[in-house]
């Protein structure tokens, strides 16, 4: 009996998982991650390192957030409180969807989870104050690996859905993508 749904996206390999709830007297069941049912959606190894972020304040942006090769890593997000706009975008060197980006709102309400393959860039922004994610990685964080993007880079487009309240010095000072740019590989 599969505790999942699993929806393609127009990125390939790309995921949006959704999640069933059992309840009963005491409450509810649900499960966030089975590595035998994400492998058959590409879920590759085992999980490295799971983060909890807490995001305090409506329309905080985190992101444009991916690691480099060898330290490539796929992640499964999944919002546990309040609600998030998540976004992936396809950094693929080569890929017919490169630069392309995808949406989804996880929220503790849909139980939806996003599956991240390796070769995208990830961020959200918080659709109410007090959010909580959780990420399930399949390779452990590697400082030196670690770049970024400016999530307001107008190459990428990214519509974000309400006005950005707060965003990391970090993430704000990301220098736009150019030209010269051509994709990761992993």
């Amino acid at each position: 009996m599969s505790r999942f749904d699993f929806q393609r996206t127009n990125l390939p390999g790309l995921t949006v998982v959704k999640r069933d709830r059992h309840f009963d007297d005491r409450g509810f069941f649900s499960r966030l991650f089975c590595v035998s049912q994400l492998s058959a959606h590409g879920w590759v190894g085992p999980i490295e390192q799971i983060n909890h972020s807490f995001t305090r304040r409506c329309g905080t942006v985190r992101g444009m957030h991916y690691q480099t090769a060898p330290h490539s890593e796929m992640k499964l997000v999944t919002c546990i409180k309040g609600k998030i706009w998540d976004v992936a975008i396809d950094l693929r060197e080569n890929s017919p969807t490169f630069l392309q980006w995808h949406s989804e709102i996880l929220s503790e309400e849909n139980l939806k989870a996003l599956l991240i393959p390796e070769g995208f860039a990830h961020g959200f922004q918080s659709l109410g104050d007090d959010v909580e994610i959780i990420y399930c990685h399949n390779k452990a964080y590697r400082s030196d690996n670690e770049r970024a993007l400016n999530p307001v880079d107008p190459t990428l487009k990214v519509q974000w859905p309400i006005e950005i309240s707060e965003i990391s010095e970090r993430d704000k000072n990301q220098q736009w993508i150019t030209k010269n740019f051509k994709g990761i590989s992993f």
